[in-house]
């Protein structure tokens, strides 16, 4: 008889944002609620986590005007595995009001963009393996592109050695006290960050990364969400 498995993973679900580049709450509709690929982006992200065993909690950060009343879909899920947290001016202080709601239970943490809705199952068992193991770790790709840096002009200063860059994605996954020194010192120093391995670095914590997804990519712009449309049916 297998081991029954322990719910000692919280996740943080980042969906607070305006979403201005794609729209926005201008054109009446929040990027990470609008569909794609068959259901909301926060929908795809918020079952993908809590289909995994060992997840104790979803907490999803939304904007304040909708904290106190999201959208009905939302609850197409476990909802005795799901929170909602109002978010912030910030980031980080969105994401630090979404670990202030995870259970005690949750030893290890993961932070996930809203607007990456295609995280798929095996780069998150990636970033969990390693986070296990004591240390934070995120889901990124290998930079393969020639990179350039330019001026403000648009001129050509330089190429730069694209060795050993990776493209960070998320989920990022940490042990609990770790992401929480991280945030408390970057409160602290008044730091803000888009991604939160970067808290952890500043204080020396050790952060490795393990293999992403194409799938995983990030909706920013209008065209995206075609482009995940056809990502979806990727394989792995």
């Amino acid at each position: 008889m297998s081991e029954p498995v322990v719910r000692d993973v919280g996740v943080v679900i980042v969906a607070a944002g305006a979403s201005t580049r794609a729209g926005g709450v201008s054109a009446g509709e929040l990027k990470q609620f609008r569909w794609v690929a068959g259901k909301p982006m926060l929908l795809h992200t918020l079952q993908e986590f809590q289909a995994r065993d060992d997840v104790a909690m979803v907490v999803c950060v939304l904007p304040r005007q909708v904290a106190g009343d999201p959208p009905p879909w939302l609850f197409q899920c476990d909802t005795e595995r799901m929170l909602v947290a109002t978010g912030g001016a910030v980031r980080g202080e969105s994401v630090r009001n979404g670990l202030e709601d995870l259970p005690e239970s949750c030893r290890y943490v993961l932070i996930h963009d809203a607007a990456r809705p295609l995280a798929t199952s095996a780069m998150i068992d990636r970033v969990v393996m390693e986070v296990r193991r004591g240390r934070g770790a995120i889901a990124a790709l290998p930079v393969v592109d020639t990179l350039k840096r330019v001026n403000e002009s648009g001129r050509i200063e330089r190429t730069v050695d694209r060795a050993g860059l990776w493209r960070a994605q998320t989920p990022q996954g940490f042990p609990r006290e770790m992401i929480l020194e991280a945030h408390e010192h970057a409160l602290l120093t008044g730091v803000d960050a888009t991604d939160d391995a970067a808290l952890c670095e500043q204080l020396g914590l050790e952060v490795v990364v393990v293999r992403g997804s194409e799938r995983a990519m990030k909706v920013t712009e209008e065209a995206d969400f075609a482009r995940a449309d056809l990502l979806y049916g990727l394989k792995e």
